[in-house]
Order: structure tokens, then C-alpha cells, then sequence
């Protein structure tokens, strides 16, 4: 009896020291561990920022709630192709205000729009189009995909190739897709999707995965050369709809996520996100330098 309450302990300890490692790890990715309850009492939504006009130069980008004149949260040097993470917030009102890079914070903006947060919802805040006719477009995320399916979207960010298709797996997902649109979601079946996005005279080829569960963005860019397709993994979870915003990594700008880890890491970070109760939301590309007020 005394040996199997020493190795019950044993295992105990062991897993918690486990489980501290890997929510260290959790943190530097910049994921969340879900946290239904707290989230939902607090009526939180999540809103995310990327710059998606590929002739317009580097901006900061500035939010706001409404009626507060001291911004909450300020993106500094914001370039073609950046998407922020998840950033919680309060349910409620907020402006977007979109500045040149390095202009004066009491300078007019360039651009703003509103986004009004619900609590449980997320949205993407996309600068779109040319730098004649730019816009900031508020897109909303779901947080949740059918059983046993996951859903996808695409955003046209190619100025060189204005009308793209784009088909995944043998599946359409956007055809004659212009330049500065995008598509609502769309339910595919889980897998490694062959993604290929085409132009009047480039293409692109990528394998994306994904799982039930999930919902993605695929991104159409100029690339260096060459037309490029980004997948963003938007949100992750169970019939729950994701709760925990990914950490905003303020005072730096951080690396661009995904990079490898161990694989007991990756698993155990797996296992985790799998007995939660909800999800995750994350963003694939590399991060603006953030400052909060």
C-alpha cells in the first residue's frame, strides 16, 4: 500500500512539474489555456489587426475605446502582410485609427473604423485595397466549425495578380476572387488540403493542414517574386466556442510563431488543449511591436 501512494504521488508530482514546464512554453507561443467561465462572466471578444495593401507603407495603428481619447493599444510599425494576435477586450466600442508609421499620435489618422466587440465574438480589422482606395474592413471570426468539420476563408491581398482563383483539395473555395475581397467561410473536410492559389499569371502552391475543429484564413500576397498564400489557424476547439485570446507579447516585437519544438512539448501542449472545455484562438504570422497604455 505504501509503494503505490509513493508512486501515486511520484506520478503526481511529475505531472505537475509537467504541466508548469508546458504552460511556460504555452506563454512563449502565445497561446491561452482556455478559461470558460472567467471569460464569459468577464464579457470579453477578441479583435485582432493586419495590414493587407501591399502599396501602402508601414503604419501604426492605434485602438481605442469609445470615448476614451488614450489608446489601448498601439502597433507600432505595422507592414504588408502583419497580422496581430488576439487581443481581449472588453465587450463594448472601440475605434481603429490607422496612422503613417511614426506620425504623431495626436496627427489625423489615415483611416479609422469602429468595431463594436460582443462578448464571445472575434474580429479581424483588415486594411484592404490599394493605397489609393484603402479601407479598413471589419471581419467577423467564428469560433466554431461543424462536427468533424473545419471551415475556411480567403483574403485577396495580391496587387499584381488582381483576380485569383483558389481551390483546396480539389475543392473551390474563390472563383475570380478581386483584389481587396475576400469569401465568407467555407465547411471542408480535415486533411493536408493541396491550397493553390491562381492568377492572370502567377500561381501558388502550398500544403495546408487541417483539423476538424478548426477555422482558417488563407491569405493571397505578393510574395518576393512570386504569389505567396499564408494560412492564419484562426481558432481551435470543441463544441465550445474559444474563449482564451492569445497573448499580445507587449514591449517587443516577437518572432514569428510556429517555430519547432520539442515533440514532447508539442504533444503535451496537445493533450492539454484537448481535456479543456474550449479553445484557443492564435495568429500565424509575425507580430507588430505592441505597447499597452
Amino acid at each position: 500500500m505504501r509503494s503505490v501512494t509513493t508512486c501515486t504521488r511520484l506520478a503526481v508530482t511529475s505531472a505537475a512539474a509537467l504541466l508548469a514546464a508546458l504552460l511556460v512554453v504555452v506563454g512563449q507561443l502565445g497561446l491561452a489555456v482556455p478559461a470558460a467561465s472567467a471569460s464569459q462572466a468577464g464579457g470579453v471578444g477578441w479583435v485582432r489587426l493586419t495590414h493587407l495593401s501591399p502599396n501602402t507603407p508601414a503604419v501604426d495603428v492605434y485602438l481605442y475605446s469609445f470615448g476614451d481619447p488614450s489608446a489601448q493599444l498601439v502597433l507600432r510599425h505595422v507592414s504588408y502582410g502583419t497580422v496581430s494576435p488576439f487581443e481581449q477586450l472588453a465587450a463594448g466600442e472601440y475605434t481603429v485609427a490607422m496612422r503613417l508609421a511614426g506620425a504623431s499620435a495626436s496627427s489625423k489618422p489615415v483611416l479609422s473604423t469602429t468595431v463594436d466587440v460582443v462578448a464571445g465574438h472575434a474580429y479581424t480589422v483588415a486594411g484592404l485595397g490599394p493605397a489609393s482606395g484603402l479601407r479598413l474592413e471589419v471581419l467577423p471570426d467564428p469560433l466554431t466549425a461543424p462536427r468533424g468539420k473545419a471551415l475556411v476563408q480567403v483574403i485577396q491581398a495580391s496587387l499584381k495578380q488582381d483576380v485569383v482563383t483558389v481551390t483546396a483539395g480539389g475543392q473551390s473555395l474563390a472563383t475570380g476572387l478581386k483584389f481587396g475581397d475576400f469569401t465568407g467561410f467555407r465547411t471542408v473536410s480535415p486533411g493536408t488540403l493541396t491550397v493553390k492559389a491562381v492568377g492572370p499569371s502567377e500561381s501558388a502552391t502550398d500544403g495546408v493542414t487541417v483539423a476538424a475543429g478548426t477555422i482558417h484564413t488563407l491569405v493571397v500576397l505578393d510574395g518576393k517574386g512570386a504569389l505567396a498564400i499564408d494560412n492564419l489557424l484562426d481558432a481551435a476547439g470543441s463544441k465550445v466556442a474559444a474563449v482564451g485570446g492569445a497573448q499580445t507579447g507587449f514591449g517587443g516585437t516577437a518572432g514569428r510563431p510556429g517555430a519547432p519544438l520539442m515533440p514532447w512539448a508539442a504533444a503535451g501542449i496537445a493533450g492539454l488543449l484537448c481535456v479543456g472545455t474550449g479553445g484557443f484562438l492564435v495568429s500565424r504570422r509575425r507580430r507588430p511591436a505592441m505597447h499597452a497604455r
